[in-house]
């Protein structure tokens, strides 16, 4: 009966010292700049299926080919040998020419910021996330759906700002309020002063990619030679699946790589839709595209920057809807990641689903989506934060959400110890039979940096979670959002910079700016 009440007795202190202690949140988030996948990526081919795939798509190319839109990049593939028809714009890539391109693409990639701590690397497990990337439409809780506007993309490069799990930037949603022919000096000018992080830009034709260029180097006080010796933006080139590169895209492989920037090349391949039904068959048609994007590239320049960009998924087969976050798209994005490491480049996924509003639905299947991505080996996940409606849709919810899941990835990947403090057997004898660890001494030099603080969940139990309002997660993320963006602070910029900036949108905005090309 004694040593049962001297038990109870340590309890009571050990309670009493762990409710007098400060419970301040520590913040774990600086770990999350800088990400590495500790994991084994997974497989679902073996080796040898692989190869064939890579041979399957080479067939592809050398049989079939792609057709071309763009004049001068048929022209350049031409005297690279490549079979070209002019009267079907079809192009035919040969194997060895394909084999020597694949030769002088690098391994290793660097993402440069101007402040070498936000510098990305994108090769072996390194990680990082981009927001999601334009859709047309916003959407938030309170306002509904929307169009985008300026103000919205604003916010985005805000709230990408203030979480550093997200490393580099996106186009966010599309600011429809702006003219299109102006609209790249708008948003890259806003990327480079509410943000330093690394800008990624769109090729929407010479004009705009010229005048995104400039910027970045006005940004970065760096010469053109100097911005063309290192990577320090990236765009996305999708293809037209199946088997067409039309003329923005052409032409955004050959400025971005005569500049030495990195080309996402990303086929959109649907299984069912603009690819063959099966994983394996839509696999080797993006795996052909992506081929002959690489080709082009480095044949403008070698040793031009790739990134191997996967998007395949399946459609809906009863509304031709496109489906993400599916058992397919998991097993493409672990597909798609072998042929990227086959090919020895960095490889882009993305964080997808079809949910028109940021639901149970939209949680899920965005988890498997990364799930796909990161358990699949993946160097670059793009639309990471903030995605719905299958991409048209940009939410403000949603994009806090996807920062929890992600924080949560983050913290997974760091690493454990197993010394002799982790293994805790002075704790152990400290507490002894039928105790608790609230307030031993291991536990409460601890407690602070132990777990993981959660952003949006609530672990309360049912009774404080009703008093407290009974809030869903959506709800207390739309709370966060808007509480995020009444903290921000700008990063600190030069104003002589700031002033250059200002003056080359002015003018150039004062010249017409530079329409995209179609």
């Amino acid at each position: 009966m004694k040593e049962r009440d001297e038990q109870a007795g340590r309890r009571t202190r050990r309670r009493s010292a762990a409710s007098d202690a400060s419970h301040a949140v520590f913040d774990r988030t600086g770990s999350y700049r800088h990400l590495r996948n500790p994991f084994e990526p997974m497989k679902v081919f073996s080796d040898d299926e692989v190869e064939a795939i890579h041979n399957a798509a080479l067939t592809i190319l050398e049989t079939m080919g792609w057709r071309v839109l763009h004049a001068e990049a048929r022209r350049i593939y031409a005297r690279a040998g490549a079979s070209v028809d002019e009267s079907t714009q079809m192009v035919k890539l040969d194997r060895g020419l394909v084999s020597a391109a694949i030769a002088t693409t690098p391994h290793d990639l660097t993402l440069h910021a101007k402040d070498p701590a936000r510098s990305m690397k994108l090769f072996d497990r390194h990680v990082v996330f981009a927001p999601t990337s334009g859709p047309p439409n916003i959407m938030d809780t309170k306002g509904g759906r929307r169009a985008g506007t300026f103000e919205d993309f604003c916010n985005i490069m805000k709230l990408t700002q203030s979480f550093e799990v997200l490393q580099v930037l996106g186009g966010s949603v599309e600011p429809q309020d702006i003219p299109v022919e102006v609209r790249h000096l708008e948003t890259t000018r806003a990327m480079l002063t509410l943000t330093d992080k690394i800008p990624l830009v769109y090729a929407r034709g010479p004009g705009q990619n010229a005048d995104n260029f400039e910027m970045i180097r006005i940004a970065y006080g760096l010469t053109e030679e100097e911005f063309r010796s290192r990577a320090y933006t990236c765009t996305v080139i999708n293809t037209n699946s199946p088997l067409q590169l039309d003329i923005p895209m052409a032409g955004g492989i050959l400025d971005y790589a005569a500049a030495g920037q990195p080309l996402i090349i990303t086929p959109f391949t649907l299984a069912g839709a603009m690819a063959p039904v099966t994983v394996a068959g839509a696999l080797t048609l993006a795996h052909a595209e992506a081929l002959a994007g690489l080709t082009l590239a480095q044949i403008v320049r070698p040793g031009a920057p790739i990134i191997y960009g996967s998007f395949t998924s399946n459609v809906d087969m009863k509304s031709g809807s496109p489906a993400f976050g599916t058992p397919e798209y998991v097993k493409s994005s672990f597909g798609a990641g072998q042929l990227a490491r086959f090919l020895g480049v960095p490889w882009r996924s993305s964080n997808a689903t079809a949910s028109n509003t940021p639901d149970a639905q939209a949680a899920y299947e965005s988890q498997m989506s990364l799930w796909g991505a990161l358990m699949g080996g993946c160097n670059f996940v793009l639309h990471a934060a903030g995605w719905l409606e299958s991409g048209l849709t940009t939410s403000y919810e949603k994009f806090i959400l996807d920062v929890e899941m992600l924080q949560m990835f983050a913290e997974t990947f760091q690493p454990l110890g197993a010394t002799p403090a982790d293994l805790a057997l002075e704790a152990v004898a400290e507490v002894g039979p039928s105790g608790h660890f609230f307030g031993c001494a291991h536990t409460m030099e601890r407690y602070r940096t132990a777990f993981y603080a959660p952003l949006v969940s609530d672990w309360r139990n049912f009774g404080q979670w009703t008093e407290a309002g009974g809030h869903t997660a959506t709800e207390r993320a739309s709370v966060i959002w808007q509480e995020t963006l009444a903290r921000y602070q700008p990063p600190a910029k030069d104003p002589a910079i700031v002033e250059a900036l200002d003056a080359f949108v002015a003018r150039r905005s004062a010249e017409g700016g530079a329409p995209p090309v179609s």
